[in-house]
C-alpha cells in the first residue's frame, strides 16, 4: 500500500493568558466572597438594629413599668395616708365631742349615776380605739344630758306663789317678771327684770382689774350685786370655767371686749377686728352694734360687753340657729335686750338659743344679745331668781341713779 505522504500544518501561536484567567477567576472568587461578606454584614447589622430597637423598646418598657410600679407604691403610701388622716380627724372629731359632752355633764347639779356611768362606758370605748361606737354613745348620752337639764331647770325655777307662770306677751314695765311667752317656736317660761334708763345706770362689773390669761379671779353674782350696790343683775359674758378640761392655761378667762364701771377696757388688742356682737350702755341710752369693731374705745359711756350671738335686732330675729351643740341643745338661756329706754334682763328657760330670740321678738324687743348661759346661769332682783350658777368673771348690773 503506498504511504501518504505527510502534512505539515502552521503553527498557531497563543498568548499566554493563564496569569490573567488565574487573576480574574481569583478577582471573580474574591467578590464573591466580598459579596457574601458584604450581604452578611448587612444582615448582622439590620439584626443588630433589630435588636438594639428591641433592647430600647424593652428598657423603655422596663422604665414604664418601675414608673408604674412606683406610682402604684405612691399610691398606696397616698392611700394610706388619707387612711391615715381619716383616722387622725375621727379622733380629734370625737375627743372634741367627748370633752364637749364631758363639760355638758359636769353643768349639771348632782349628775345622775346613771349618765355618769354612760359616760364612764364611753372613755372605756375610746381607750380601745373604738371610736364609732363611742361616737354613737356620745350623741345619745348629749340627748340625755339635755333631758336633764330641761329636768333640773325646771326644778330650779323658783316656787310660786300661786301662779307659776301666768301667760303674758307684755314684758313689765318695771321690776321683776316670772311669766309663760308665747312664739312661734313654742311656749316657754321667762323670767324677766326691767328698769328704765331715765332711772337706772347699767354697769358691767368685773372681778378683775385689769386683762386676765390665766387663773383669773371670780365672784358669785350677789356679791358683784351687793359690792356695786345694784338692785338686779345677770351673768355675762362667755368664759372658759376651771373646770372645763378644755380651760386648761386659760382657766375663768374671757376674750371678748369688755369696758367696765372703772373705765377700763379689756381685751382691746384681740378686738380691734371683732365680728362679735356688743352691747354699749350710756346715761340715758342703750345701743346695740352687730360687730364690736364697729364701737371705739370710748370711755364716757357707763359700761360695754360683747358676746354672741346677736338674738334680735331692728325688731327682727337675726338667729336662727348654727352647728354649735351646745347653742342648740335644751337649756337656761340669759340675754340682754331693750324696747325704748327700757332695758331688759333675763333668762328664758328651756329653750334653744334661735327659741330664745323668738322669744324676745315675741315679747317686742327691739334689739337682743344672748350672754353666757348653761351652768353660769344667774340672775338677781332682790335675789337670786334663777341660780345661782358658777362664780362668774363678770356681770351686768343694774344701779340706781
Amino acid at each position: 500500500m503506498p504511504r501518504l505522504p505527510r502534512m505539515r500544518l502552521p503553527k498557531i501561536r497563543i498568548p499566554n493568558l493563564l496569569p490573567l484567567v488565574l487573576a480574574a477567576a481569583t478577582l471573580t472568587v474574591l467578590s464573591f466572597f466580598l459579596y457574601q461578606y458584604r450581604q452578611r454584614s448587612i444582615s448582622l447589622s439590620v439584626s443588630w438594629l433589630t435588636t438594639q430597637s428591641e433592647l430600647s423598646q424593652s428598657r423603655s418598657h422596663n422604665e414604664n413599668l418601675q414608673s408604674r410600679i412606683t406610682e402604684l407604691e405612691s399610691e398606696n403610701q397616698r392611700q394610706k395616708n388619707i387612711e391615715l388622716s381619716s383616722t387622725i380627724d375621727e379622733i380629734k372629731k370625737t375627743y372634741v365631742k367627748s370633752v364637749a359632752v364631758y363639760e355638758d355633764l359636769i353643768d349639771l347639779k348632782n349628775p345622775p349615776a346613771k349618765l355618769q356611768g354612760s359616760y364612764a362606758e364611753i372613755v372605756n370605748l375610746l381607750s380601745k380605739t373604738e371610736y364609732s361606737s363611742a361616737e354613737a354613745k356620745l350623741t345619745q348620752l348629749s340627748k340625755d344630758i339635755s333631758t336633764e337639764v330641761q329636768k333640773q331647770s325646771a326644778a330650779s325655777a323658783p316656787a310660786p306663789d300661786s301662779v307659776a307662770a301666768p301667760a303674758n306677751n307684755n314684758p313689765p314695765g318695771t321690776g321683776y317678771s316670772r311669766q309663760t311667752v308665747s312664739s312661734d317656736a313654742g311656749s316657754f317660761v321667762v323670767s324677766i327684770v326691767s328698769a328704765d334708763l331715765g332711772s337706772t345706770r347699767v354697769i358691767v362689773d368685773t372681778a378683775s382689774d385689769s386683762d386676765c390669761a390665766n387663773n383669773c379671779p371670780v365672784l358669785p353674782l350677789g356679791t358683784y350685786v351687793s359690792r356695786s350696790g345694784a338692785f338686779a343683775g345677770i351673768n355675762g359674758s362667755y368664759f372658759c370655767p376651771a373646770s372645763y378640761p378644755s380651760c386648761v392655761g386659760k382657766t375663768n378667762s374671757f376674750d371678748l371686749l369688755l369696758m367696765n364701771k372703772n373705765k377700763t377696757y379689756f381685751n382691746s388688742a384681740n378686738n380691734v377686728y371683732s365680728g362679735n356682737p356688743a352691747v354699749i350702755f350710756s346715761p340715758g341710752s342703750i345701743r346695740f352694734v352687730s360687730a364690736a369693731s364697729q364701737w371705739g374705745r370710748d370711755t364716757g359711756v357707763d359700761g360695754v360687753l360683747s358676746n354672741y350671738p346677736l338674738l334680735v335686732s331692728g325688731g327682727n330675729v337675726v338667729f336662727g340657729g348654727n352647728d354649735d351643740p351646745k347653742q342648740g341643745s335644751k337649756g337656761n338661756r340669759s340675754f340682754v335686750a331693750n324696747k325704748g329706754n327700757t332695758v331688759y334682763i333675763g333668762v328664758v328657760h328651756s329653750a334653744t338659743v334661735s327659741e330664745s330670740a323668738r322669744i324676745l321678738k315675741a315679747l317686742s324687743m327691739e334689739n337682743g344679745l344672748n350672754l353666757d348661759n348653761g351652768g353660769s346661769t344667774a340672775l338677781w332682783s332682790g335675789g337670786y331668781k334663777v341660780g345661782p350658777g358658777r362664780d362668774l368673771p363678770n356681770a351686768i348690773l343694774f344701779v340706781r341713779r
